[in-house]
């Protein structure tokens, strides 16, 4: 079963579930208002992905906190990523086998492979 990180009431988390749900993919919630992500996890993505693929540069949260892409990175960020967890681009979908998929794109998720 995947997991899928983000906050309920957004719009393109929406999105995500309908089409999970119309398809029949099984899936847990992580949601950012509720709970607080580990160290670990953050540790995880930064080292594969990268900061500039996790975090959404075009959102309010990074336009509000002002900050310079050029000064960061994966360890200078984290902290930072802890305290506004909604900077994350949503959704982040963690696969059983650990693979990541950033943000929601229909034509992407209907040529992947969900039972990997």
């Amino acid at each position: 079963m995947l997991t899928i990180y983000g906050i309920k009431n957004c719009d393109t988390m929406k999105k995500a579930f309908v089409w999970l749900n119309d398809n029949g993919i099984a899936y847990q919630f992580f949601d950012y208002k509720k709970s607080a992500l580990d160290e670990k996890t953050l540790d995880d993505w930064l080292n594969r992905l990268g900061w500039q693929a996790i975090v959404n540069q075009k959102g309010t949260t990074w336009r509000k906190l002002g900050l310079d892409k050029n000064t960061l990175d994966n360890q200078t960020i984290k902290p930072i990523i802890l305290q506004n967890l909604s900077m994350i681009k949503r959704p982040l979908v963690v696969l059983d086998d650990g693979q990541i998929m950033l943000g929601f794109n229909v034509e992407q998720w209907q040529h992947f492979d969900f039972a990997q």
